[in-house]
């Protein structure tokens, strides 16, 4: 197991932030943390990352203990906080190579995350000339630096825009199939595009654990695409086992569907035969959406 969090509780004063939390996550398995904001999670990030100590519990992480093997955990994980925190006054390679010095890694790992983060058009530029996706690249290069097993990346796609989300989903995705990627957010879409898996927290609580595959067989399923023209209702519609077009907002359409096989492809097929580019293509998972409505309800 990269991951292994036994009965953890943590309290601020009169405040349990989070009670007697258990859960386990698998080598090569990207895990979405999902709840509302407040639920614990970036709590549980801090300490997997030996951040902040535990009022009770334990947990590893590569099976080294975040209490008593501190060096050995932050040796292993790359971690990506809410706030990421960069020197802005410096230029990509130069803040890179910094840390390469902190972490103690090869020079020449430094240009491997440049290619593999996609930060090779910018990393000409100092830091503070990015846009926010672009920063998000860095803090996800500077989390590679040493090679790590696993990534804790806690909101990694909040504040980017619909490009930028796309762009980071997708890299997320490549890396989640070599490395653990344990990864908290507070919006459900991002689970769908991402993660195998979701664990969901409330009020400092698991309240759920599910595989996305175990939510996806009901019969109906909703498929979110943004073309980069506007398209008439009617011939989305013709697309097979449709029930339902809703256009959502400028370019972006929620189409439902009354079957249980993936129709992406159908919709790629569609944009392809009428020479539309895709900007996203996700699936709306109506169960999980239910199951966190109920399990999170504040009513």
């Amino acid at each position: 197991m990269s991951i292994e969090v036994q009965n953890v509780t943590k309290q601020y004063k009169d405040q349990k932030a989070l009670d007697n939390v258990s859960f386990k996550v698998k080598d090569a398995e990207i895990v979405g943390f999902l709840g509302p904001n407040g639920a614990g999670k970036s709590t549980m990030m801090k300490i997997l990352t030996t951040y902040i100590e535990a009022s009770a519990g334990s947990a590893n992480v590569n099976g080294y203990d975040v209490t008593d093997e501190k060096k050995k955990v932050q040796s292993s994980v790359g971690y990506l906080p809410e706030q990421n925190p960069l020197y802005t006054e410096l230029y990509v390679k130069e803040y890179l190579n910094f840390n390469a010095n902190v972490y103690g890694t090869s020079k020449s790992r430094i240009n491997e995350v440049i290619e593999l983060t996609g930060l090779s058009p910018e990393a000409h530029k100092k830091i503070e000339q990015l846009s926010k996706g672009y920063r998000q690249r860095v803090g996800l290069a500077n989390a590679l630096l040493h090679n790590p097993d696993v990534l804790i990346l806690d909101e990694p796609t909040t504040g980017l825009d619909p490009n930028q989300l796309v762009e980071i989903r997708n890299l997320i995705k490549s890396i989640g199939k070599e490395k653990t990627v344990f990864l908290s957010t507070h919006i459900m879409q991002e689970v769908e595009a991402m993660c195998d898996r979701v664990i969901i927290i409330n009020k400092g609580e698991i309240v759920a654990d599910k595989y996305l595959k175990d939510l996806r067989k009901g019969q109906e399923q909703i498929v979110i695409v943004e073309f980069d023209y506007r398209v008439e209702d009617v011939f989305l519609l013709k697309l097979p086992n449709v029930t339902s077009v809703k256009n959502t907002h400028d370019f972006i359409y929620e189409i439902t569907f009354s079957t249980k096989d993936d129709m992406r492809s159908h919709v790629f097929d569609f944009a392809h035969d009428n020479k539309l580019k895709i900007l996203q293509l996700n699936q709306k998972n109506t169960s999980l959406e239910s199951l966190f409505r109920e399990l999170t309800s504040t009513s």
